[in-house]
């Protein structure tokens, strides 16, 4: 391209502020009067958790290049890291006015029902007694108050615990810092009699800390919680081919991730600058990485209120259950395996279930044609029938090799449990690629019957975790193709060997193959000009390399739509660059985490399904593996999804020229995902397909016409 360095930040932005306006999106959904209430109460909690991750993972990684050199800029505005933490520090508090004003909303809502979140002040004479019982009797043997002054020192306040502070007057006018932590074991609230009203637990100890500190009297106090630095490193450069090292490092790096520097102070009421600094100064944090939220510090309770409150209560105040159907494609009578072995299948999840695969994996574990079982393992769930199944298969004397990835943030206690009690059952377990996390999603079976060897693959956007497989949209492509199959193999093969320049001819394996093809295949639409598509649906765009290319084809002419869940640093719309881009954000009840990408348009369209965003970390610096689809009857399944969530206006919204997004809702209603739920988009086992419309509506039939050029094949 010909833009000079400066004209390169007109189409772009930084993707910490982009991030922020993703967690923005989430709260917003807490506003939204046709969520259920308590389901509005959780999406502030995933806010407040997701700006806990900023600042332990972003923030974090972003004060320590600040603490080492300040030099690095930003690509995508010129910012260096101090610039990048200033304007982050500065956008913060106006995301916490809204929260405190959707809370207040919610919370009102929730009333409503009689269910409230009690203060002290506001109990009754009986609950007082009952509240006041719990903290003599469950509350105080637990307690280890800290007295903070000359000669006493200053204790260790662990990362997102929650803490009862407090400024004390002694007898002879000395004064003091009282600090009281929470324990863990309590429970976060304590129902009242009614079964409706709740008081939080902070408020009880904040209430009765007096009795701790009888010596002193308090002059003001409040909650308290650190968020540290979670950024950490690992160094597998210095472990070799010893494996057990490299576990026992991982453990260590995980004890020191609490001691790491703190870069946010949360404080539950304005205090006095008095006391304020000198809470600054026992955290040591400057004045503007400190947050005052009136909201709760915890918000983690709200996943388990519904379970407290009475069940038909309940029922009215969360989303109707929902179970992902078994797939229409896939007939329940009879092998799985065998079925997949025929013709490719694909899985969309929640709105299908995973029992499919969780079958096929169970019948490959038992089937003597199966000599072998590889997958990449990235997110577990704690309970996983997959990792039962991959024991009972090596048990069962098949070859099943593992590639466990130790480093996936904030898993990595989880994974190495799991390793530990993998490799126990006879299953080969690998580490990854040195200073590559692997992140791909790919399962391999390899099946020997009648002198031949054969291969069922299973690639995904996801990971291989039944929890989340209901809980996020993701894609599971299920394939007997050889090609795909010796890819797959030679992939394996790869990743034993640490050979990151493996060949392959229809897998695209990042760190080289992905952005490459994503290069080559957008070159191929410029080209077009005006009669070129693209349609890419990801979970993040902040790859540079990737962006320019994108606005190079905006240039000629080409169209494109990015659905783009949350980080988007490419900026729509912006006169003589992206013109022809739009970008949109779906949040919803479900998580949006596949990734498609789509080029052209009818019969030369070529699609793929990846693990990979379009993020600088996914192409250059990760293993990841894009897969082509080839069938027909399958890009005609991706297809009617992506026109289906094209098609939002209830849950998505538009991102403007200058970052900021605006909602969709033009007059008509349509919820991809409440649509999704209602309507598949397969055709049943062995039908054949006379009118591709698969019973969508006859405007979402029409929408499909025009967005993709035909309907559907």
């Amino acid at each position: 391209m010909s833009e000079n360095i400066n004209e390169r930040y007109l189409y772009t932005q930084n993707r910490e502020l982009s991030w922020l306006r993703f967690d923005q999106r989430v709260l917003e959904e807490a506003a939204d009067q046709t969520v259920p209430t308590l389901e509005r109460l959780k999406f502030v909690s995933i806010f407040s958790s997701n700006l806990d991750e900023f600042f332990m993972v972003r923030v974090g990684s972003l004060f320590d290049i600040t603490q080492m050199s300040d030099d690095e800029i930003d690509n995508k505005t010129g910012w260096t890291a101090t610039e990048q933490l200033r304007r982050i520090y500065a956008a913060i508090p106006n995301l916490i006015t809204l929260k405190r004003e959707i809370y207040g909303s919610v919370m009102a809502g929730l009333a409503q029902y009689g269910v409230k979140d009690m203060a002290m002040g506001e109990l009754d004479i009986r609950d007082r007694k009952r509240i006041e019982t719990f903290f003599k009797q469950e509350m105080l043997p637990l307690l280890s108050p800290i007295l903070i002054g000359p000669h006493h020192p200053i204790p260790h306040l662990a990362n997102k615990e929650l803490y009862a502070a407090c400024l004390l007057d002694g007898k002879r006018g000395e004064k003091a810092i009282g600090i009281v932590p929470m324990p863990t074991s309590l429970p976060p609230y304590v129902m009242l009699e009614d079964g409706l009203r709740y008081i939080r637990t902070e408020n009880i100890l904040e209430y009765c800390m007096p009795a701790l500190f009888s010596d002193y009297k308090i002059r003001e106090s409040c909650i308290l919680t650190v968020t540290r630095n979670a950024d950490i490193s690992f160094d597998d450069e210095k472990f070799d081919d010893n494996e057990e090292s490299f576990r026992k490092q991982v453990k260590k790096l995980l004890k020191q991730r609490d001691f790491l520097a703190v870069v946010r102070l949360e404080l539950s009421k304005p205090v006095t600058d008095f006391f304020r600094n000198k809470l600054e100064k026992l955290v040591k944090v400057e004045p503007e990485q400190v947050y005052v939220d009136t909201c709760p510090l915890n918000m983690g309770y709200a996943f388990g209120l519904a379970g407290d409150l009475p069940a038909d209560l309940s029922r009215q105040l969360v989303y109707k259950p929902y179970v992902g159907r078994w797939s229409e494609n896939i007939r329940k009578e009879e092998s799985v395996l065998k079925q997949v072995q025929r013709q490719d299948r694909l899985l969309m999840y929640p709105y299908d279930s995973v029992d499919p695969f969780l079958r096929m994996l169970n019948e490959a574990a038992e089937d003597p044609d199966v000599q072998s079982i590889k997958i990449t393992i990235y997110r577990l769930a704690s309970s996983s029938k997959i990792a039962h199944t991959l024991c009972r298969a090596a048990e069962n004397g098949k070859d099943v090799l593992a590639l466990m990835e130790l480093r996936a943030r904030f898993d990595e206690e989880n994974n190495l449990a799991w390793s530990q009690m993998l490799e126990d059952s006879g299953c080969q377990v690998i580490y990854g690629m040195e200073g590559f996390k692997c992140h791909s999603k790919v399962c391999l079976i390899t099946l020997r019957s009648h002198g031949k060897t054969h291969y069922v693959t299973q690639i995904g956007t996801g990971n291989y975790n039944e929890k989340t497989n209901t809980m996020y949209t993701d894609l599971s492509l299920i394939t007997s193709s050889q090609v795909i199959g010796e890819d797959a193999a030679a992939f394996f093969r790869n990743m034993l060997t640490n050979n990151l320049n493996g060949q392959y001819r229809q897998l695209c394996v990042s760190p080289h193959g992905i952005k490459n093809m994503l290069l080559r295949r957008i070159d191929e639409q410029i080209k077009l000009g005006k009669d070129g598509y693209i349609c890419i649906k990801a979970n993040a765009v902040t790859e540079r390399e990737v962006i320019d290319k994108l606005c190079e084809a905006s240039k000629a002419g080409v169209e494109i739509q990015l659905i783009i869940r949350g980080i988007c640093c490419i900026l729509p719309g912006i006169p003589g660059y992206t013109e022809n881009i739009h970008v949109s954000s779906i949040v919803g009840r479900y998580l949006e985490h596949a990734r498609i990408y789509l080029f052209g348009k009818g019969d030369s369209t070529a699609m793929y399904i990846a693990s990979a965003d379009l993020m600088t970390r996914n192409l250059n610096r990760r293993v990841e593996i894009a897969c082509p689809v080839f069938d027909s009857k399958k890009q005609a399944e991706l297809k009617r999804m992506l026109e289906v969530q094209l098609r939002d206006t209830d849950k998505a919204s538009r991102m403007m020229p200058d970052g900021t997004y605006t909602r969709k809702f033009s007059g008509e209603h349509f919820d991809a995902q409440a649509y999704l739920m209602e309507h598949s988009l397969h055709l049943p086992a062995n039908e054949e397909d006379p009118e591709p419309t698969y019973g969508l509506s006859r405007k979402v039939s029409e929408f499909f016409q025009r967005t993709f050029g035909r309907k559907g094949r």
